[in-house]
């Protein structure tokens, strides 16, 4: 217990304490078993495909830039929590779900009309259409509270996955990202 407090994400041990490691430590303590494997399956089932394409888009660098997306989105997932939260003494978080997230829609990103499941809805929905469904329920969740999950983290991990692809992708490779989402929905739109 004691060393979940000390990984787990604090605001107030951020700003008065100055552990800003808790950005990082608290993406590698989930809640139960069940958190836990959620959040693997769903970063290997997503994460394997942007893996291989940013080894396809950034060469040798690919595997660099991958951990890059995902490490940075832990922390930045958490900045507006922190902000809301930076002197509320009864807020706590803990899970990598914002890094995930960041990976997902990363991955539906790339692979916009890739079919997509969740629990026991088989994959029967393109990405792009869940995406703005799952965003929409994140934020209603989010504003309703009381759930003790930090949807807000969901939110801003899918925004900010999305961005790092065009960004990377802008500055690193020849890759047209963006052009690359809109053709493939036209694409499909077309069957």
């Amino acid at each position: 217990a004691k060393l979940m407090d000390d990984l787990i994400f604090y605001p107030p041990a951020v700003t008065n304490q100055k552990q800003w490691y808790r950005f990082i430590t608290c993406g590698f303590i989930h809640a139960d078993i069940q958190h836990l494997l959620f959040n693997m399956l769903s970063l290997f089932m997503f994460g394997r495909f942007v893996e291989g394409d940013f080894i396809a888009f950034f060469g040798n660098n690919g595997k660099l830039i991958y951990l890059l997306l995902y490490f940075s989105a832990l922390v930045i997932c958490l900045l507006p929590t922190y902000f809301k939260n930076k002197e509320n003494h009864q807020y706590k978080s803990l899970g990598a779900s914002g890094a995930v997230s960041a990976v997902v829609f990363a991955g539906i990103f790339l692979y916009p009309t890739a079919k997509i499941g969740l629990f026991l809805i088989p994959p029967i929905i393109p990405g792009f259409i869940f995406a703005p469904i799952y965003l929409f329920i994140s934020a209603y969740l989010d504003k309703k509270g009381g759930d003790n999950i930090n949807h807000s983290a969901h939110i801003w991990g899918a925004i900010y996955g999305v961005a790092f692809v065009i960004v990377a992708c802008y500055l690193f490779s020849d890759f047209k990202a963006v052009e690359n989402f809109i053709e493939t929905i036209k694409v499909w739109a077309k069957f």
